[in-house]
Formats: C-alpha cells, sequence, structure tokens
C-alpha cells in the first residue's frame, strides 16, 4: 500500500462499505489527472484479481490519478454477506463512490477545474460501470480490462460451477437447469460456496455493455480503454469484443482497443500478475490528457 493510502468504511444507508483511497501524488506545478473508481468482478473473480487492482491503483496513484478501490455490498470486508448482494444495490455502491471521490479536495488547475471521471471494471465490473454511468448523468471515461459483453453468458458460466460438480453422473444439465428454474422463481441458490440471490442474478443477466449516452466534456471527448489479455503472441481482439467496440465508436466515444501479452488473473489457480497491464494502462489513460483548443 502507497504511504499516503488511506483506508475507511463509507457509510450509506444500509451499513458500510470498506474502502481504500489512494490520493494522487503531484509534484510541484502538476494537477490531478483525474478521479478513477474501480469496480471489481463476481465472486472469487474479485479475491483472484484483488493484488492486480492493488497495483493498478498504486501505480495511478503514482501518476497523479486520484483512485477510489470499493468493496461492494456483501463483499470483501463490507456490510452483509454476497447473498445479501443485489444488482440495483451494487449500482448505488458505484455511484456513492463516485460522489465521495469528486468531493474530495484535489490538486487542480485552471484547465481542469474537476478532474475528469474514470470508472475501471473488471469483467463484471465493466458492466456496473457503464449502468452506472447512466445514473451519474455526467461526463465519464472508461478504463474496461476483459470486459463482460452480455452479463447472461457471465451468469451461465458462473452457473455451471455448481453443474460442474455432477459431471460424474452425468446430470450436470439438468442442474444448471434447475438452478435457473429456482432462481426464476424468486429462490436463492448456492454456488461454488457464494449465495447467489435473485435480485442479483436477474440484475446481472439483463446487464450488457451497452454504451450510456456520450456526454463529452468541454475539456476532452469521453474516452474508452478496452483492455484484454492473452499469451498467445498472435492474439487478437475477440469477435464480441469487436462487435461491442464499434458500437461505443458509433455512440460517439473515442475507442481504442489493446491487446496485452499476460494471464487470466482472475481465474488462475494461483494469485498471478500481469505488469504489462498496469504499464499499458497508465500509458493509455496519461494519453490526450491536454485541454481541447476552444
Amino acid at each position: 500500500m502507497n504511504p499516503k493510502s488511506e483506508p475507511f468504511f463509507l457509510p450509506t444507508c444500509d451499513g458500510q462499505r470498506f474502502c481504500i483511497y489512494h490520493p494522487a501524488i503531484c509534484h510541484g506545478g502538476e494537477f490531478s489527472r483525474g478521479h478513477v473508481v474501480f469496480i471489481h468482478p463476481l465472486a472469487e473473480e474479485m479475491n483472484k484479481a484483488r493484488r492486480m487492482a492493488a497495483l493498478q491503483a498504486r501505480a495511478l496513484a503514482r501518476a497523479g490519478y486520484d483512485v477510489l478501490q470499493i468493496d461492494l455490498l456483501g463483499c470483501g470486508d463490507s456490510t452483509g454477506d454476497f447473498g445479501d448482494a443485489t444488482w440495483e444495490g451494487w449500482l448505488t455502491d458505484v455511484t456513492d463512490a463516485c460522489t465521495w471521490l469528486h468531493s474530495r479536495p484535489s490538486v487542480r488547475s485552471a484547465h481542469f477545474p474537476r478532474p475528469p471521471l474514470w470508472l475501471w471494471g473488471l469483467r463484471a465490473g465493466s458492466l456496473l460501470a457503464v449502468q452506472a454511468a447512466a445514473q451519474l448523468d455526467a461526463p465519464c471515461n472508461f478504463v474496461f480490462w476483459a470486459p463482460v459483453v452480455a452479463g447472461k453468458v457471465l451468469l451461465q458460466q458462473f452457473l455451471r460451477l455448481k453443474a460442474a460438480g455432477n459431471m460424474l453422473s452425468g446430470d450436470a444439465r439438468g442442474v444448471s437447469e434447475a438452478l435457473r428454474e429456482r432462481l426464476a422463481s424468486g429462490l436463492a441458490v448456492e454456488v461454488a460456496g457464494y449465495i447467489l440471490s435473485p435480485a442479483l442474478a436477474h440484475g446481472l443477466a439483463q446487464a450488457s455493455l451497452d454504451p450510456p449516452p456520450c456526454i463529452a466534456s468541454t475539456l476532452q471527448p469521453a474516452r474508452v480503454e478496452w483492455f484484454e489479455l492473452s499469451t498467445r503472441d498472435d492474439a487478437v481482439l475477440s469477435p464480441g469484443s469487436g462487435k461491442a467496440s464499434a458500437q461505443w465508436i458509433g455512440a460517439g466515444y473515442h475507442v481504442r482497443t489493446h491487446m496485452v501479452n499476460g494471464p487470466a488473473f482472475w481465474q488462475t489457480s494461483e494469485i498471478e500478475e500481469a505488469p504489462e497491464l498496469i504499464t499499458a494502462t497508465v500509458a493509455a489513460m496519461a494519453t490526450l490528457q491536454q485541454p481541447i483548443a476552444a
């Protein structure tokens, strides 16, 4: 943790959320480059990604960004259990985090009276980022790490973890169908040690990486830095991501896609790092930072 990092609990209407604030490290006449809120992925992916999220947050703070990490409702050290989580509750957590971060004093300049806001999402966190941005009704930039294009697909993958335990009996398909029926009837299910509520499952299933209305800043266009990882030298962006990123361009966003060498650290058996992703993210966000001439 950086010497200036500040762990704290953010009060909410239903308890508190554990957060770590990494203030921008600025020198001389420098100013805060932006406000960044990290939105973690789902369930065990969050735990596997904690180290990478912390390393990136510290790197961004050293590069002059104010960064806030938040444990959403029922996750980490925040109020409640995972079974208490709802999609709408998580969206409120994200908007509360943005409001808190924007209320903090920052090192500013005449050109940037209010540092630009970046929503940085990993996997399902990217889905939350785009829906939260629509609720904020303010200019937002995005950093997507291995974004999930359709929440329905991620939900199916998550439910298969339960089905995998029934592979030997040959009833994996039946288990998945039974879980979906249970959720549809308003009952929670247990998957890989996590209690999944119908409200969270429904919100995830309905979520997609559709661009919210592009609210351009007077200083620079709304931006998207889109990252995918692979350990293959010939890797290219997946077809689904290519189609989705084109939709964002069509919606008026300045989009850049990046293929970076590194492991899928959110799902590896051991905690792994992707140092090239950290470097590439800082470099991508640091470009195009000068105000647009009037």
